[in-house]
C-alpha cells in the first residue's frame, strides 16, 4: 500500500550525507554502514548519543512537536517568494522548475507530517503533524485556484516554439501541473474556487476522521459472549474490547463474534462516510465532472469509471465458476470441521481457505517460519537487487533524535556506481498505537537541484511484525515475507525514479501503474530459485527444502479466484459510492446488494463493513488499482524475468524503461515498451 500525493519533498530535510564526498557527484562508502542482515536479526543499534542532537529524520526543527509550527512557516515563506518569481518569469523552462520547487517547498513538511501523524508513538507529535498537514494542504488548494499563477503556466502551454523545445518529462509535468488546476477549478469564478476550496479542505478533515473510526475498536458487555471464548478478545473491567475480526482464529464462534461485533454500525462513523462521499460528488460536480469517479480517474491508464467498470464486470464473469468451487470447498471444509454449522459466512472465507491450503500442502506456517527470519530475508532481498540491479542495502547508525522509535531502522541504498540513492527507514515492528497496516510512505521526493546535486529520496517502509525474543530472532510467516518484498517493490520505485522533477519521483505516478513494482515482487518472493538464495533455518542453518518451496507456490492457487473475487467486490462498492449521486440507497443497502452480486457470501444484518473500508479515503474511486495492476506486474514477470530471475540486462532494462520514469512517462507507453522489447519465453 501506498502513502504519499504527488506532491514534493523536502530539501530542507537537511538529511546529513555524512562522509559522502566522491567525484563526478558519486557519494562515497561510509564507514558507519553495516551488512543489513545482521541488523535486523540482532538487537537494535544504538543511535549516536554523544554530540549535537537533531530532529525526525535530521530535520533539525523537527526535535520537538513545536518544531512543525517553524518548519511550516519556513516552507510558506518560501512558497510565498516562489509563486512571485513563478508570475515574473517568462515562458520557458525555468517556469516548470519554478513550478516544482514550489511544490518541493509546500511538501517539506507535508508528506513527512503525513507520517507522523500516524506512526509516531507521541500524542503530541502527531497533533502537531495533523495540523501541519491541514494547514499546507489549505495552502496547496489555495494555490491551485490562483488564477495568476495558473496564467503563467498556461503562457508557456500556449508558446508551441518553447513547447516543442522542451524534453518529453518537461513537457509532461508541466501538462501535470495545468491538469491540477483543471480539477481543482481554476476555470470558475472567484466565489466557486472559494467554494472549491473549502470542499478540498472540508474532505480533508473527514477523512482524517474516517481514518480514525475505521481503526477504533467496538466494545461490548462481556456478560453478552459465551464464557469459552473470551479470552480471546481484550478485557476493559465488564466490556470486551473488540480490535479486529480475528480472521485466522479457528474457532468459528470467535470469528462470527468479532465479526459481528467488529462490524457493527457506528452511526458517528456512518454520517462521516455519507458526508464524505457527498462533498466529493459537490466538489466533482463544481469542477465539471458527472461524479467523484469521473474526476478521479483522469490520469490514470483506465481513464474513465465506465472502463473501470468493464474491467472488473468480465473480470468478475471469469472468475465466477472457478469462485463458486472455491466455496464448495471452503464449504465442505467446515461441513467436516464444524457439521452442526456448517453453512459458509464471510468469516469462513480467510480461515477455511487456509485450512484447505495447509492440508492439501502441508504448509502449516510454523513449519516455515523459522527458515524466514527478518535478517535473512533482507539478506535476500539485498541479494536479487544485487543480483539485478547492481543495488546493496547497507544499514546506518543514525543520530540521536532522528528516530521516533528506538528499534527503526535505516538503510543507504547503494548502487555499485552510482553511490548513494537514498535511504529507506525500516518501521517494521507491532507497538501500541502503531496502524496495524503494511504501508509505503514518500518522505522526500528526488529532483535534480539548481546547484547540480540530485536531492535523494527518503521514504519509511511500516510493517507490523512480532518483535524477537530471547530465544529466536524475528520470524516471518510466509505471508509476511511476500509483504515485505511487496512493500520493498514501492521503495525501490521510490529510490530508482531517477527524475528531474520530484513532482513525478518513484511511485508519484498514476495509481492504477503504482502497485505494479510492487505487485512484481511478489513474484519474486514466490520463485523458488530466489527463496533458496536466502531462506535458512535460524538455527541449522539448513536451505529451506525445495519440495517445500514448491507446496507453498502451488498453495496459493488454493482459493486464489475467491479471494480476487472479493477484490472484485470491494472494487465494484467503490466505484458505486463514488457514482452517480445522490445514492439511490444507503451505503449500506449498496453493500448488501454488492456483496450478493459481486462476491456470492451473504450479507450479514447489523453490519456494515463499509465504514472499516480505510481504503476509501487514499483509494477512493481507485480500488482496482490493485487488480489492474496485478495484470499487468504478471505481463512484466512473464515477458521478463520467469526464464531467469536474476538477469542483469532485464533488471537494467526494468529499471531504465519503467521504474526510472516515476510519473514523467505515460505508464501504457513503458508498459508497451517493456513488453515490446523483451526476449520471448523459450519455445514461442
Amino acid at each position: 500500500m501506498l502513502s504519499g500525493c504527488r506532491r514534493a519533498l523536502p530539501a530542507a530535510l537537511r538529511l546529513a550525507v555524512r562522509g559522502w564526498a566522491g567525484g563526478g557527484g558519486r557519494r562515497r562508502v561510509s564507514t558507519s554502514w553495516s551488512p543489513v542482515g545482521a541488523a535486523f536479526d540482532a538487537k537494535q543499534q544504538r543511535s549516536r548519543l554523544t554530540g549535537q542532537s537533531t530532529g525526525l529524520f535530521g530535520v533539525p526543527e523537527l526535535s520537538s512537536p513545536e518544531g512543525f509550527q517553524e518548519a511550516q512557516e519556513k516552507a510558506l515563506q518560501e512558497t510565498e517568494q516562489l509563486v512571485q518569481k513563478a508570475c515574473t518569469t517568462p515562458p520557458g523552462p525555468q517556469i516548470v522548475m519554478i513550478f516544482d520547487q514550489l511544490s518541493d517547498a509546500l511538501c517539506r513538511v507535508a508528506d513527512l507530517a503525513d507520517f507522523v501523524k500516524i506512526a509516531h508513538p507521541d500524542f503530541a507529535f502527531r497533533e502537531a503533524a495533523e495540523e501541519t498537514c491541514r494547514n499546507i494542504g489549505t495552502m496547496v488548494e489555495k494555490l491551485n485556484t490562483n488564477i495568476e499563477l495558473c496564467q503563467s503556466l498556461k503562457q508557456l502551454l500556449a508558446d508551441k516554439e518553447v513547447m516543442d523545445s522542451l524534453d518529453p518529462e518537461t513537457r509532461q509535468v508541466a501538462e501535470l501541473f495545468m491538469f491540477d488546476f483543471e480539477i481543482s477549478g481554476i476555470h470558475l469564478d472567484e466565489e466557486k474556487r472559494k467554494r472549491a476550496v473549502d470542499l478540498n479542505v472540508k474532505i480533508l478533515d473527514l477523512c482524517n476522521q474516517f481514518l480514525i473510526g475505521a481503526h477504533l475498536p467496538n466494545k461490548i458487555d462481556k456478560q453478552i459472549l459465551p464464557e469459552h471464548i473470551r479470552y480471546n478478545f481484550a478485557v476493559e473491567g465488564n466490556y470486551i474490547q473488540i480490535t479486529g475480526l480475528h480472521a485466522d482464529c479457528s474457532d468459528d464462534l470467535v470469528r462470527e463474534a468479532a465479526y459481528k461485533i467488529f462490524l457493527y454500525p457506528n452511526a458517528e462513523q456512518l454520517r462521516c462516510l455519507e458526508e464524505l462521499l457527498t462533498s466529493r460528488n459537490h466538489l466533482a460536480q463544481l469542477v465539471g465532472y458527472n461524479t467523484f469517479a469521473h474526476r478521479a480517474l483522469q490520469g490514470t491508464m483506465a481513464r474513465t469509471p465506465e472502463k473501470v467498470m468493464q474491467f472488473l464486470e468480465t473480470l468478475s464473469d471469469r472468475l465466477f465458476q472457478r469462485t463458486l468451487k472455491d466455496f464448495e470447498m471452503m464449504e465442505g471444509m467446515k461441513m467436516k470441521l464444524n457439521p452442526q454449522n456448517s453453512k459458509l459466512m464471510p468469516w469462513d472465507h480467510p480461515y477455511y481457505s487456509g485450512v484447505l491450503r495447509a492440508e492439501r500442502y502441508n504448509i502449516e506456517p510454523s513449519l516455515y517460519c523459522p527458515f524466514f527470519s527478518l535478517g535473512a530475508c533482507m539478506e535476500g532481498l539485498n541479494f536479487l537487487f544485487n543480483q539485478l540491479l547492481g543495488i546493496s542495502l547497507y544499514a546506518e547508525q543514525t543520530e540521536k533524535g532522528e528516530l521516533w522509535c528506538e528499534d527503526v531502522r535505516k538503510l543507504a541504498v547503494v548502487h555499485e556506481n552510482e553511490g548513494l540513492l537514498g535511504y529507506i527507514y525500516c518501521d517494521f515492528y507491532q507497538r501500541a498505537d502503531k496502524p496495524h497496516q503494511d504501508c509505503h510512505f514518500t518522505i522526500r521526493g528526488g529532483r535534480l537541484r539548481k546547484d547540480g546535486e540530485y536531492q535523494l529520496p527518503v521514504v519509511v517502509l511500516m510493517l507490523s511484525l512480532p518483535h524477537s525474543t530471547k530465544n529466536s530472532p524475528t520470524l516471518l510467516t510466509p505471508g509476511m515475507m511476500e509483504n515485505l518484498f511487496h512493500e520493498m517493490g514501492h521503495a525501490m520505485h521510490s529510490m530508482l525514479g531517477r527524475t528531474r522533477y520530484q513532482h513525478v519521483t518513484g511511485t508519484r505516478c498514476p495509481t492504477d501503474f503504482a502497485e505494479v513494482p510492487s505487485i512484481l515482487m511478489e513474484y519474486f518472493a514466490s520463485d523458488y530459485r530466489v527463496v533458496n538464495q536466502f531462506a535458512r533455518h535460524f538455527q541449522t542453518g539448513q536451505s529451506l527444502p525445495k519440495s517445500m518451496v514448491s507446496r507453498l507456490c502451488e498453495s496459493k492457487k488454493i482459493c486464489a479466484a475467491a479471494d480476487m473475487q472479493l477484490q472484485v467486490f470491494y472494487a465494484v462498492l467503490d466505484q458505486l459510492y463514488h457514482g452517480e449521486h445522490p445514492l439511490k440507497r444507503s451505503t449500506t443497502e449498496i453493500l448488501k446488494e454488492t456483496q450478493e452480486k459481486f462476491y456470492g457470501l451473504p450479507y450479514v444484518p447489523k453490519t456494515a463493513w463499509q465504514l472499516r473500508f480505510s481504503h476509501l479515503v487514499g483509494y477512493g474511486a481507485k480500488y482496482y488499482s490493485y487488480l489492474m495492476s496485478r495484470a499487468i506486474a504478471s505481463m512484466v514477470w512473464k515477458q521478463c524475468f520467469v526464464q531467469n530471475p536474476f538477469d542483469r540486462a532485464m533488471g537494467e532494462r526494468y529499471r531504465r524503461e519503467m521504474l526510472a520514469h516515476g510519473g514523467g512517462k505515460e505508464p501504457m507507453l513503458m508498459v508497451q515498451v517493456i513488453y515490446r522489447n523483451a526476449a520471448p519465453p523459450e519455445g514461442t
